[in-house]
C-alpha cells in the first residue's frame, strides 16, 4: 500500500531541507557569502511562515500505519503538527534565523567556506524541526542525528583555530556515546514493548518479565537525551565546544540543539512514557538539582564572557529539567512550562550572545582571546550605550531581577509547575540556586557601567548586526511587559 504524506504537514522541514540545497549549490557557483547569508535567513523565515500558517488549522499527522496493517490497533502515526510541535519549531526557526544574522555580523566567519557554513546550519535546523514532529521512537533518533551531526562541523569550520577542531573533536565523543546510549535504550524499550510509536508504547502490555528491561530502557533514553541539553554528569563538554566554536555556532548550541533535546524529553515523557513516571520522574529530579547546582557554582569563578554564558547554560537547563520531574502526575503541565521557559531563555541568551559576538569582532585582532575576558567588558555601557545597556537588560532577565520580568516569570512558572507534584524539595534548591545566579549575572551587568580602563572605538554598526541586536532586545522588552503574549502559545503545548 502506498504510504500518504501530507506535504502541508511537513512544510516547515521541506522549506529548510530545499533551503538547505539550494544554498549548497550557490555556494558551489560562488555566491558571495553575505548573499548566502541573507537567502538564509530568508528560509528560516519562510520555514517560520509555514509554521503560523498551520496554527491556524487543526493537528495534522501523516506518515500513519496503513488501515490494513493496524492490527485492531490505534492509526499511529510518525509524524504530527500539533500544538507541541508548532511552538518548538516556531522557537528554532526564529532562533535560526537570529543565529543567520549573527554568522553575518561575526568577522571571524569570513575564513570559512559559507555555503558549506549555511548549509550545515539549514541540515541541522531540519533535524531540530523533524525531531519536535516526531511521534516514534525511529524518527525521533533520526532527527536527533540528524540536528547534531552537522554541528560537530559547524564547531570546526574555523580550521586555522586549533581550539575549534579540540571543540569539535570533544563534541564529537560526547555526541556518538550520546547517540549509543540512547539507541540501546530505543533497543530495549522496543524488546519490552514490541513498539516504537509512542502511542503503542504508551498501551502495550508489557509482562512482568520484562518490566526491567523497560526500566533500563527509559533510564538509557533519559541519558541519552541528558547528554544533548548538557544535563550534569553529561556536561563537561560544554565550555570548551562553546569557547572554541565559532560565537554564533555557540548561540546555535544554546537555543536551537538545546530545544531539540528538551523537546525529544517531552516527548518521551508525556507521549511514549506517561504511565513510567515513578522510573523518569526521580531520576529528572536528581539530573535538574545537580544541573542547575554545577552550572551555578562553576559559573561564579568565570572570567571569560563566552565561559560564563556556558555555564550559565549549563545551569538553565536544570531549571528547565526542573518541571518534568514532577512524574506522570501533571506531566502535560509540566511540558507546558518547559516548553514557556525555554521561549523566554532563547530571546534571553540570543540577546547575550549578539552583544559578545559584536564585542569580539570589535577586539578582533588586537586583543585575541583575551579580548573577552569579563574585565574588557567595564564601561560598555558608557562608550557604546545601546549595547551595553541591551546587555546589562539581558543579563537581569536571565537572572530574573525588575525590569527584567520575563526572566522572574520565567522562573514563576517553572516554580509553579514544581510545587504543584511530589517534588517540592526540588523547589527549595532551585530558589538557592537563584541566589547564586544573582552574583555573577549582577557582577557582570555592574561592571559594564564602571569607568573604563581605556578608550575604546564603537561596537560594529552591520545592519545583521543592528537588526539581531534590535529584534532580541525588543522581544524581551517586549516578554517583559506582556509574558502572556509567549505563555498563551505555549500552554497550549499541554
Amino acid at each position: 500500500m502506498i504510504q500518504q504524506i501530507d506535504y502541508g504537514a511537513v512544510a516547515p522541514v521541506l522549506v529548510t531541507a530545499l533551503g538547505a540545497v539550494v544554498v549548497l549549490l550557490a555556494g558551489a557557483f560562488e555566491v558571495p557569502g553575505r548573499v548566502l547569508g541573507w537567502l538564509t535567513a530568508g528560509v528560516s523565515l519562510g520555514g517560520l511562515v509555514a509554521v503560523f500558517v498551520l496554527a491556524g488549522g487543526g493537528v495534522r499527522t501523516t506518515f500513519c500505519i496503513p488501515e490494513t496493517l493496524r492490527d485492531g490497533g490505534a492509526a499511529s502515526c510518525s509524524y504530527s503538527a500539533d500544538n507541541f510541535t508548532l511552538v518548538f519549531q516556531g522557537i528554532v526557526l526564529a532562533a535560526a534565523a537570529l543565529v543567520v544574522l549573527l554568522s553575518l555580523a561575526d568577522l571571524t566567519l569570513a575564513k570559512v567556506p559559507l555555503g558549506e557554513y549555511y548549509f550545515l546550519l539549514l541540515c541541522s535546523v531540519t533535524g531540530a524541526l523533524t525531531l519536535v514532529a516526531a511521534r516514534d521512537l525511529v524518527l525521533l533518533a533520526v532527527g536527533l542525528e540528524t540536528l547534531a551531526l552537522p554541528v560537530f562541523a559547524l564547531v570546526a569550520l574555523k580550521r586555522y583555530d586549533g581550539r575549534a577542531t579540540e571543540a569539535a573533536v570533544k563534541l564529537l565523543l560526547v555526541s556518538v556515546a550520546s547517540a549509543a546510549v540512547l539507541l540501546f535504550g530505543i533497543s530495549l524499550v522496543y524488546g519490552a514493548t514490541g513498539a516504537l510509536h509512542f502511542d503503542r508504547i504508551a498501551t502495550a502490555a508489557v509482562t512482568p518479565e520484562l518490566a526491567p528491561v523497560l526500566t533500563a530502557g527509559i533510564v538509557l533514553v533519559i541519558c541519552g537525551f541528558a547528554f544533548k541539553v548538557a544535563a550534569v554528569p553529561f556536561h563537561a563538554w560544554t565550555p570548551d565546544v562553546y569557547q572554541g566554536a565559532p560565537l554564533p555556532v555557540a548561540a546555535f548550541l544554546s537555543v536551537v540543539s538545546k530545544a531539540g533535546g528538551f523537546a525529544g524529553l517531552g516527548l518521551v515523557a508525556a507521549l511514549a512514557f506517561p504511565g513510567q513516571g515513578d522510573v523518569w520522574g526521580p531520576l529528572l529530579a536528581v539530573l535538574a538539582a545537580l544541573t542547575m547546582t554545577v552550572g551555578n557554582v562553576l559559573a561564579l569563578r568565570q572570567t571569560h564572557a563566552v565561559r560564563l554564558l556556558a555555564w550559565s547554560s549549563v545551569a538553565q537547563s536544570g531549571y528547565m529539567l526542573a518541571p518534568l520531574a514532577v512524574g506522570e502526575e501533571t506531566v502535560t503541565v509540566a511540558v507546558a512550562s518547559m516548553a514557556g521557559y525555554l521561549g523566554f531563555y532563547a530571546v534571553m541568551n540570543l540577546g547575550a550572545f549578539a552583544v559578545v559576538t559584536g564585542f569580539a569582532d570589535r577586539r578582533q585582532g588586537r586583543e585575541g582571546e583575551e579580548g573577552n575576558l569579563l574585565a574588557s567588558y567595564r564601561g560598555l555601557a558608557r562608550w557604546s550605550p545601546a549595547e551595553g545597556l541591551a546587555l546589562a537588560f539581558f543579563l537581569i532577565c536571565l537572572a530574573g531581577l525588575p525590569p527584567g520580568i520575563m526572566g522572574l516569570i520565567a522562573k514563576v512558572v517553572v516554580f509553579e509547575a514544581v510545587m504543584t507534584g511530589p517534588v517540592v524539595w526540588l523547589a527549595v534548591v532551585m530558589a538557592l540556586n537563584t541566589v547564586i545566579g544573582l552574583y555573577y549575572y549582577a557582577r557582570w551587568a555592574i561592571l559594564l557601567f564602571a569607568p573604563e580602563a581605556e578608550a575604546s572605538e564603537g561596537m560594529p554598526r552591520a545592519l545583521s548586526f543592528r537588526l539581531a541586536l534590535g529584534v532580541t532586545a525588543l522581544g524581551a522588552v517586549v516578554l517583559s511587559v506582556l509574558p502572556n503574549l509567549l505563555l498563551h502559545a505555549t500552554l497550549a503545548v499541554g
